[in-house]
């Protein structure tokens, strides 16, 4: 029996230690190859000095290009089962033509996060006021939400995004699978070894700066927040860390006011145990955030926003202590920095939040279940979401015909 294949189109290669979407990524990666599952992985995009080393895990890469026929030979010849597409942009370019040379292939929608609901509450955040409807159904969710109609099934990384798509606009469950981080538990030996209260100090703040609600929160701790703080403890320090860090965040640096930005960290966890508290004001941003599950595998509490929690914790207690003005989150960082049996709480909080809803156990077998559920009737999966088939057959008609003229006019450049 020869051996089952995976596809994965991916819109970067992945840098597992320069953001959460390139964590995720390598999550699934380590999901098929655990199945057994044959891996090639092929973007666009260029390679960087910080992405995975995929062939030391036996993940063949790809180069491919947009508007090119080349594609479909490198379809044909992989003929892959399965086919991920690393967020809608991916599935636009190259879903019609993946339909089309591997019509029986499942192709899946890794969404990582819903841009059209970012994009909303950055809108919204320039202004200081809610996300409105005309906000909300703009052109770049028509778009992500036809890429998960087109789809078989759809990767949601957080529940209130799924119950956003399920309720405000009527995505059939069915075509959805909720799916986190997939982490693995934490023994109560490790446990024992992070560092204690008394053995860490200062505060962090840690992102990847390509992603925008990062910068913006980093401004905000600069000009508003962290004044607050350092009013009470005078001696405190701040150590700002992140990928790509832009010229507007390294002007930030004051060790006079003990607002330290370094840029990348060789590790983020190592940073982050160093410290006592995290501190992510996200005003804006979408889905859930890879720094505080790699916060909560270290044993450090947070301070964040309703937005910075959002799709984590569901019932249960916050790592930390959640505000959304600079008042209040300034006085939640001081009462947590100095309250020893709060941190310890709050840390409690943290090993049971990734224990019941990050389980890389528990949501493994959620997407071997899905898959095995979809394969043997995958025409009957299909049939039953029509508005999936229509768009398949009018959008992607009209993306297909515009690449094909690009195609052809490239070819006919001297």
């Amino acid at each position: 029996m020869s051996q089952k294949k995976l596809l994965v189109i991916g819109y970067v290669w992945p840098e597992p230690q320069s953001s959460a979407a390139g964590a995720r990524m390598m999550q699934l990666l380590e999901f098929f190859s655990a199945e057994g599952f044959a891996i090639t992985f092929a973007t666009t995009a260029a390679e960087t000095p910080f992405m995975a080393d995929l062939s030391s895990l036996g993940i063949t890469s790809e180069k491919i290009e947009l508007n090119n026929e080349s594609f479909d030979s490198f379809l044909k010849k992989i003929s892959p089962q399965i086919v991920i597409f690393d967020r809608f942009m991916m599935e636009e370019q190259f879903g019609w033509r993946v339909a089309e040379v591997c019509p029986h292939a499942i192709r899946i929608l890794d969404t990582e996060d819903l841009h059209f609901l970012r994009k909303a509450r950055q809108e919204a955040a320039k202004t200081g006021k809610e996300v409105t409807p005309s906000l909300l159904f703009s052109d770049t969710a028509k778009r992500e939400i036809a890429s998960i109609y087109r789809c078989d099934i759809s990767l949601i990384i957080s529940p209130a995004e799924e119950d956003l798509l399920t309720g405000t606009f009527g995505v059939p469950e069915h075509l959805l699978l909720y799916l986190p981080f997939m982490l693995k538990e934490i023994s109560e030996e490790k446990k024992k070894r992070f560092l204690q209260f008394n053995e860490r100090q200062d505060f962090v703040s840690i992102g990847n700066f390509l992603h925008e609600p990062n910068k913006d929160a980093v401004l905000q701790l600069k000009t508003e927040i962290w004044p607050l703080i350092r009013k009470r403890i005078k001696e405190a320090k701040i150590h700002i860390f992140g990928a790509y860090t832009p010229q507007q965040i390294r002007e930030q640096h004051n060790t006079k006011e003990g607002f330290l930005v370094h840029g990348r960290a060789e590790s983020a966890r190592t940073e982050i145990e160093k410290s006592r508290i995290l501190l992510a004001p996200l005003r804006f941003g979408a889905g859930i955030k890879g720094k505080f599950t790699d916060a909560m595998q270290v044993g450090t509490p947070n301070v964040t926003t309703a937005i910075g929690a959002e799709g984590m914790a569901a019932e249960l207690p916050w790592n930390g202590i959640i505000a959304d003005n600079p008042e209040a989150f300034a006085d939640a960082a001081v009462k947590l920095y100095e309250n020893e049996s709060l941190w310890r709480e709050a840390q409690e909080n943290g090993f049971m939040i990734l224990q019941s809803k990050f389980s890389e156990v528990v949501h493994r077998e959620r997407l071997r279940e899905k898959l095995q559920e979809i394969q043997p009737q995958l025409e009957r999966h299909r049939n039953s979401n029509f508005t999936g088939q229509m768009l398949q057959h009018h959008t992607l008609l009209s993306t297909k015909y515009l690449s094909k003229y690009i195609e052809a006019k490239n070819k006919n450049r001297p």
